[in-house]
C-alpha cells in the first residue's frame, strides 16, 4: 500500500524521461526552473498538460476505477463503482473525516480523518488497487493535506491550529511544523507552477497567506476586498493567476501570485467553494454550494459554473433541478464527468461535462471531499486530486 523509497525513485525517474520527450515540443516558451527534485513542467503554458485524459502514470495501473467519498457526520467512507453508480462497499474510518487525498507518488489515497474539536484525529490509508483501508494514524487535526512539489513531504493543513505540518510523505511521522499567524480556518491551498510557494485559504478572516516552500516560511497575508470566506484555490494553466473561490462573496477572485495582490473577480453563484480544471485545462468548473452558511439548508441554489480557463469568462452555468449543494469533488479521467459531494442533501451529483445534465447517487451522513481514482497525471500535490 506505501510504496518503497526505491520504488518512489525508480517512478520518479520514468515520469521525468517520459516527460522530457514531451518538454521538446514546448521549446516556444522558456523553461520553468523547478525546485530539485520537482519532475519538469513539460508545458511552461499549460502546467496541468500531463493531467490530461487518460495520460495515467504506471502507478495507477492496478487501481480500481471507483468514487471514495467521506462522510463528514456518520465517519465512514462509501466506494461507488462509477460504470453502474452503485454503492460497492463501505467501510469505517476516523473521527469527521474530510478529504480523500491521493498520495505524491499516487500508491495510497489517505482519508483524513480532523476530529473536529478533540484531539484524536487520524490518517486512514487506502490501497487503491484493492479499494480497502489499512490501519489508521494518528495525527493532530488533519482538515486537508497536501504535498510537496519534489514528494519529499506531506503538508498536512491543521486548521484549528492555523498551522502547516511537514510530514514524512510515508510514515505521517511529524518533522516540522509552520504556524501560519492570522490565518484562521487554513485550508485549501495551490502551488506556484515552479514549485516554490503555495497559496493557502484562510477561511475565517478573508484572506490568503503565500507561503514560501523552499525556506518554509510564511512572506505574506492578503485580506481579500470583498471576501468573507474563502475557499478552494486553483493556479491558472500558465501558473500566472492563482483563483480563489469565496463562499460569501459567490465568486471567484482572480490572484497575481508573484506580486500577491488582488486583479479582479468574478461572480458565479451562491456559496461558490470548489474548483476544477477540465482534463484539457480550457475550462475550469466551479462549484457553488448553494448557501452562504457553513451548515446549510437542504436544496439550496446549488450550481456549476463554466469558466473559459483563459480569458476567465463565465461560458456556461448548470443549475440543480430542485436545488442541491455541490462541495468537493473532481474530474473523471476521461473528462466527461464532474463528480462532487451533495453536502447539505447526503448526495453525490454526477454532472456531464457536455450537456451540464446532472445525476444524483443517495450517500451518507454529509459527503464532504470525495475522490474520483484513478486519475491521469504524473504526480499529486493532494486535496482531492490536484494532479499534475
Amino acid at each position: 500500500m506505501i510504496s518503497s523509497p526505491r520504488h518512489r525513485r525508480a517512478t520518479l525517474w520514468a515520469l521525468a524521461a517520459s516527460t522530457i520527450v514531451r518538454v521538446a515540443f514546448a521549446q516556444d516558451s522558456p523553461a520553468v526552473d523547478v525546485i530539485p527534485g520537482m519532475p519538469p513542467v513539460a508545458d511552461p503554458l499549460n502546467l496541468y498538460s500531463e493531467a490530461a485524459a487518460d495520460r495515467f502514470s504506471p502507478a495507477t495501473a492496478e487501481a480500481l476505477p471507483r468514487v471514495y467519498v467521506p462522510h463528514l457526520r456518520s465517519n465512514d467512507v462509501y466506494v461507488i463503482d462509477p460504470a453502474t453508480l452503485k454503492i460497492v462497499d463501505r467501510f469505517k474510518v476516523g473521527l469527521n473525516p474530510q478529504h480523500i487525498v491521493p498520495s505524491w507518488d499516487l500508491a495510497t489515497l489517505w482519508v483524513n480523518n480532523n476530529a473536529e474539536g478533540r484531539t484524536d484525529g487520524s490518517l486512514t490509508p487506502i490501497d487503491p488497487k484493492t479499494g480497502k483501508p489499512g490501519a489508521s494514524i494518528p495525527v493532530d487535526d488533519p482538515y486537508n493535506m497536501y504535498f510537496m512539489p519534489d514528494g519529499s513531504a506531506a503538508i498536512v493543513v491543521a486548521e484549528a491550529h492555523q498551522r502547516l505540518d511537514f510530514r514524512d510523505p510515508q510514515t505521517m511521522e511529524l518533522r516540522s511544523s509552520l504556524l501560519v499567524k492570522g490565518c484562521k480556518g487554513i485550508n485549501h491551498g495551490d502551488f506556484s507552477i515552479d514549485g516554490r510557494y503555495a497559496i493557502f485559504s484562510c477561511e475565517f478572516t478573508g484572506a490568503i497567506a503565500k507561503v514560501d516552500l523552499v525556506d518554509r516560511k510564511v512572506v505574506g497575508l492578503l485580506k481579500l476586498s470583498r471576501g468573507g470566506m474563502p475557499q478552494d484555490v486553483r493556479a491558472t494553466p500558465d501558473g500566472r493567476r492563482f483563483i480563489v473561490a469565496d463562499m460569501m462573496a459567490d465568486g471567484v477572485f482572480l490572484i497575481d501570485g508573484a506580486a500577491f495582490r488582488e486583479t479582479g473577480f468574478v461572480a458565479t453563484g451562491v456559496g461558490t467553494h470548489g474548483l476544477y480544471p477540465s482534463r484539457d485545462a480550457t475550462r475550469l468548473y466551479v462549484a457553488n454550494r448553494g448557501s452562504n452558511l457553513v451548515h446549510g439548508p437542504r436544496h439550496g441554489k446549488g450550481s456549476v459554473t463554466v469558466l473559459d480557463f483563459a480569458t476567465l469568462k463565465v461560458v456556461e452555468n448548470w443549475p440543480i433541478p430542485g436545488g442541491g449543494s455541490p462541495d468537493m469533488g473532481n474530474v473523471t479521467a476521461d473528462g466527461r464527468q464532474l463528480w462532487l459531494s451533495g453536502r447539505f442533501d447526503d448526495v453525490v451529483y454526477v454532472f456531464d461535462t457536455t450537456s451540464g445534465a446532472v445525476r444524483t447517487v443517495p450517500v451518507g451522513q454529509e459527503p464532504h471531499g470525495l475522490t474520483v481514482w484513478p486519475q491521469p497525471g504524473r504526480y499529486s500535490l493532494g486535496h482531492t486530486g490536484n494532479m499534475r
